[in-house]
């Protein structure tokens, strides 16, 4: 017979305190664990409680060190299984894999679907994780994935800013279509930037821009930010443009040292970004501003839990 005692939430070692935010939004306790990293570099996952029958969440973010995060997410879930839990419920609010989505090049692995059939044959039931930077990885999954989006809680602060006459801003045609979502949903303009990328050195040159910036305040919108390259350059393009005050607002920062250097020497003003990765050279630097998106993801935590439909967090 199945033991429905309640959520059950528990944390890998790159997600704590995004977890322990989620179990406050939900009044429960912090699932009991161990991990330890031993000499050799081997990991050891261990639940510190009785799990049998229940349906448990693991939050796990893949995000600044991803081989060892994502390691340690497949241990969680073979030891939850091997406890006899009813369900697998993996919690990632970054999937950095995610950017490795097809084989554009001779000779390379489609690394997100390696990460997918890995989660899958180790047991996971279903996948909750937060602007994938290739939506269709969902697809990738032959279990469910729920895909969350920071949109409405960046469009909601982007109002309480009250900047007066300003644009959206995409630095690429990749991300111009979410980039028109805020446009629509905040009923103001759109521009666009034309970028090209070369080679793996995480470098963008922005080649165009489409749309009218003069006199505005920018805000640019991405999913992500690692070296912020793009966003210098599409910065310095906005105010080659005429743009005013550049501000941006990024889903997932798993920065760099070079990265924190880019956007300090930018044209940006703030950049804004979500707690999706405990990233500790985002939190020094002076530059950015941290939205929590942990309530969302309890939300959903609940409504899975409760078996209803997630429709009403897409309103």
């Amino acid at each position: 017979m199945r033991n429905d005692n309640g959520i059950k939430i528990f944390a890998g070692t790159a997600s704590r305190e995004f977890a322990r935010k989620i179990c406050g939004h939900l009044a429960v306790p912090l699932g009991e664990s161990q991990v330890i990293t031993f000499s050799e570099g081997n990991t050891y996952v261990k639940i510190g409680e009785k799990v049998r029958g229940n349906d448990v969440y693991i939050v796990q973010t893949i995000g600044i060190d991803p081989n060892n995060e994502f390691m340690e997410l497949l241990f969680w879930i073979d030891a939850f299984n091997r406890a006899s839990v009813n369900s697998v419920t993996v919690i990632m609010p970054y999937f950095s894999y995610a950017k490795a989505d097809k084989k554009d090049e001779p000779r390379v692995s489609i690394r997100a679907r390696v990460c997918a059939d890995c989660l899958e044959a180790v047991g996971v039931s279903r996948v909750v994780t937060m602007d994938l930077h290739s939506p269709q990885i969902q697809g990738f999954f032959r279990k469910p994935v729920d895909h969350l989006y920071a949109a409405n809680i960046f469009c909601d602060y982007i109002k309480a800013l009250e900047l007066g006459d300003y644009v959206i801003v995409s630095p690429d045609e990749g991300f111009a279509k979410n980039a028109g979502y805020f446009s629509h949903k905040l009923n103001v303009p759109l521009a666009v930037g034309n970028k090209r990328r070369s080679a793996h050195d995480e470098k963008a040159e922005i080649l165009n821009l489409f749309g009218d910036v003069s006199g505005k305040t920018a805000v640019i919108v991405d999913d992500l930010a690692i070296s912020c390259g793009t966003l210098k350059e599409i910065a310095a393009a906005l105010k080659k443009n005429g743009a005013g005050r550049i501000i941006a607002f990024v889903s997932h920062s798993p920065i760099s040292d070079k990265g924190v250097e880019a956007l300090t020497d930018s044209e940006i003003e703030t950049l804004y970004t979500t707690d999706t990765i405990y990233n500790p050279k985002v939190l020094s630097c002076p530059k950015i501003e941290i939205i929590s998106v942990s309530e969302l993801f309890a939300k959903t935590i609940k409504i899975i839990h409760e078996k209803d439909s997630l429709g009403e967090l897409f309103l």
